[in-house]
């Protein structure tokens, strides 16, 4: 059966785009989360697989419109200015919120994915079988393995920054993930920090070079895999959703923390705890705000569905 492709306008494009870098400042969430349940996943991945061998030799004869249109340029354009938007208007005041109301803020993103992964279990799995079930279970699996991970440091040589790139920008294409929370993760947060703030280029390229090799080489595994068996790896998608949810719990346990170049205290590794415990041991639990703010995430994705369907024209 042949998929239908959801009507995206420019500026449908240009509001995911504004989604997807909010959710990418975000520790713990990533921008192929919106882009997944805002049904612009699989143009994605087919504009950024079309950047091949191809392309390349559109673009050495300087045929810049075959090029343009091969890239989904448009489309492209649109979602990046969003996340740029984004990055520039909203990046401070999201970090703002997380460290001044981080209970609340983590339970908004908590109600917010995990209506995601309902509504992209319903939507892609019309009609369940055992190997969608499986295959949930299997991504939930990972999902938590991953969020309850004890970390692996990477050393900061230049296989390492390589490393932390390529590993950042898968996670920002898998949904659940994100490449800021990958490289907390691997210990690689704080040294790209400082190579960034340094202007470092040397480290910088090594680090992008990596971003480009598993950009290249992830976006075309996960597009071919959607294009043979779309199902299962949806079911799949939405079992890793809802497993990175654990990585979203507001109430949280440190174990290990890292001070980043602005003196500010990072959480490497921390464990989910009950309201109760929490209460007891850390502070004010704020328990039933909390499930208000979850509520609120559950109803945004609900309501901006249907909002971008406006947007873009009514749908496909």
């Amino acid at each position: 059966m042949t998929r239908v492709t959801p009507k995206v306008s420019l500026g449908g494009a240009y509001w995911r785009g504004i989604a997807m870098g909010a959710a990418d400042v975000v520790p713990g969430i990533s921008g192929g989360t919106v882009a997944l349940i805002t049904g612009i996943y699989d143009r994605l991945l087919a504009a950024i697989t079309a950047a091949d061998s191809k392309a390349v030799a559109l673009l050495l004869r300087g045929e810049i419109k075959l090029l343009w249109r091969r890239l989904d340029g448009n489309f492209i354009g649109a979602l990046l200015a969003g996340i740029a938007t984004a990055v520039v208007v909203l990046a401070n005041t999201i970090e703002w919120l997380l460290t001044s109301q981080p209970l609340l803020m983590w339970s908004f993103f908590f109600g917010l994915v995990a209506a995601s992964s309902v509504v992209l279990w319903r939507s892609e799995c019309l009609t369940p079988t055992v190997w969608h079930w499986l295959m949930a279970t299997l991504g939930g699996l990972i999902a938590l393995a991953i969020g309850l991970s004890p970390g692996y440091t990477l050393e900061p040589t230049n296989l390492g920054f390589f490393m932390a790139g390529a590993l950042a920008i898968c996670a920002m294409i898998l949904p659940g993930i994100s490449g800021s929370f990958i490289l907390l993760l691997v210990g690689m947060y704080a040294p790209v920090i400082s190579a960034v703030a340094q202007i470092d280029v040397p480290i910088l390229l090594l680090f992008g070079a990596g971003c480009v090799f598993g950009l290249v080489v992830f976006s075309r595994f996960l597009h071919s895999l959607l294009a043979a068996f779309r199902p299962v790896t949806m079911a799949l998608l939405a079992g890793f959703l809802g497993g990175s949810l654990i990585t979203l719990w507001p109430w949280r346990e440190s174990i290990e923390t890292i001070v980043d170049r602005h003196g500010v205290e990072r959480v490497v590794q921390s464990l989910p705890v009950t309201p109760g415990y929490y209460a007891q041991t850390i502070g004010d639990s704020q328990w039933f705000a909390c499930a208000l703010m979850a509520a609120t995430g559950l109803a945004l994705v609900v309501i901006g569905q249907w909002w971008l369907k406006q947007v873009d024209g009514g749908g496909p």
